[in-house]
């Protein structure tokens, strides 16, 4: 596994290494927008250059890597105590060992202060889909550090990176754990538009109320293998983050529609690697949710989140549905 020093300089060895699968100019721009789905008040603490520093390709030896000069990083605030210093640049014979497809690069996070985060005690729990016991066996990140950790791995999941907790432990969330969705219609759905449009994909779907007396309404498809696909509508609240600063014609949405997938065994949920047939109707779900997502927000508008509160566009939804398990009907 490569180390620190062979993705960022010396002086970020103890940084967590988060690897995006974008190189060049574009790299700064990936950064902020994932950064701001999830923070307040993003902003540079030092812009980014023109010229990144790059590791890999040409030039002077570093540490194993090879150097093109070494411009001045820039600094991305993340809350209150964290930043992101980079981009590192790698070319594709460094980022491919990583498992990150092509060029890409590299952003060291650590604290603004130059400091070490305080660790919690060794973890004392098993499930975990995202491999943070795993990569922490020795003491659990907390408070901001572990928020700042959360968020990097579901950027490298939403990207295809990965992670390299404390700079030695690979995280390769799979994207095709991500299959939960959410939608933020320009107006409300009624309930029969609604379970149309779920029917439209999944022919056994039926109309109930949302539990607890919550004001809304539920659309519910069981299948016999694949499990249950849950689509709720309920009061919108808050905006989240990533939709903060979005024009909306008639102001924030009233509603907001919430698609769920659960599963026969709900416990393969929270572990980093599951079986082989909980992959295929995950497949198969997640396929069947972005078909739905993408006819409600054709038919009512409004914006598309994935299930860690990033922004969807439409050629997202469309992978998707491009399901690579054979098949993306449910079974019924």
């Amino acid at each position: 596994m490569a180390s620190v020093p062979a993705l960022v300089p010396a002086e970020h060895m103890a940084d967590h290494v988060l690897v995006l699968p974008r190189p060049g100019a574009s790299a700064p721009d990936l950064l902020l927008g994932l950064a701001a789905a999830w923070f307040d008040d993003v902003a540079w603490l030092r812009p980014p250059a023109d010229d990144a520093p790059t590791r890999g390709g040409g030039g002077a030896r570093f540490h194993g890597a090879r150097v093109r000069g070494r411009p001045t990083p820039a600094l991305l605030r993340l809350g209150d105590e964290h930043r992101a210093a980079g981009p590192f640049l790698l070319d594709d014979g460094t980022a491919a060992p990583l498992g990150v497809v092509g060029p890409a690069s590299a952003w060291a996070l650590g604290r603004v202060d130059g400091g070490l985060d305080q660790r919690a005690g060794r973890p004392v729990v098993h499930d975990d889909r995202d491999g943070l016991v795993r990569a922490f066996a020795a003491g659990l990140p907390a408070g901001e550090e572990l928020r700042v950790v959360t968020w990097a791995v579901a950027a490298a999941r939403r990207t295809g990176g990965v992670l390299l907790a404390d700079g030695r432990q690979a995280l390769r969330p799979d994207p095709a754990a991500s299959v939960d969705l959410s939608v933020w219609p320009a107006r409300p759905v009624p309930a029969a538009e609604l379970l149309e449009v779920v029917r439209s994909v999944v022919a056994t779907s039926d109309l109930g109320m949302l539990p607890g007396g919550v004001p809304g309404h539920r659309v519910v498809a069981r299948t016999p293998y694949d499990g249950d696909l849950v689509v709720d509508q309920a009061p919108a609240g808050g905006l989240p983050r990533a939709l903060a600063h979005e024009p909306w014609p008639d102001g924030a949405p009233a509603t907001m529609l919430r698609l769920a997938w659960l599963p026969q065994d709900p416990y393969e949920l929270e572990v980093e690697v599951p079986s082989g047939v909980h992959g295929i109707a995950r497949s198969r779900a997640r396929a069947l949710l972005a078909r739905i997502a993408a006819l409600l927000q054709a038919r009512a508008g409004g914006a598309v989140l994935d299930d860690a509160g990033f922004a969807l566009r439409a050629a997202d939804l469309s992978a998707r549905r491009e399901s690579p398990t054979p098949g993306t009907r449910a079974w019924v």
